[in-house]
């Protein structure tokens, strides 16, 4: 080195003066535990929501007893945009309901709707009357349809 004279009043630095860098497992330890939890969260949620029959037999249970009760405000909700669009709250219950009481749900199985997964809940009401009602997955489990036999 030498002592001469500088062109700045301040003696020269050292090369390395910068922060220290940090390895980056800080970054790795990050994005490996977003995988974990999503992975985790995909592998949960059927245990969290239930599956599509356990959905099924849910949301029909709630809809049938609120037609029960004459709550037609949680019933219509509770309706597919097809359906909302097709009939009035008042109309719910000559469309839904086959039979006195509140019906029973003896059966759910797989279907179709048009192009659409569905699941065929089958219901039947106390002293007669049957139907199967369409439950899709349109923003949640909704009731789309019934069929009464």
């Amino acid at each position: 080195m030498s002592d001469g004279p500088y062109l700045y009043d301040d003696d020269p630095e050292p090369l390395h003066t910068g922060a220290p860098r940090r390895s980056g497992k800080l970054l790795v330890l990050v994005f490996g535990a977003t995988a974990v939890v999503a992975v985790l969260m995909v592998v949960l949620l059927p245990l969290i929501k239930g599956s599509p029959e356990d959905q099924a037999r849910e949301v029909t249970g709630v809809f049938l007893a609120a037609l029960d009760k004459g709550d037609t405000e949680t019933a219509y909700g509770l309706l597919c945009d097809e359906e909302r669009a097709r009939l009035d709250p008042d109309e719910m219950n000559a469309e839904y309901v086959a039979g006195n009481g509140i019906g029973r749900i003896v059966s759910v199985e797989e279907g179709r709707a048009g192009d659409v997964l569905s699941r065929d809940v089958g219901v039947e009401w106390p002293g007669g009357g049957s139907a199967t009602l369409v439950v899709v997955n349109s923003g949640g489990p909704r009731v789309c349809g019934i069929t009464t036999g």
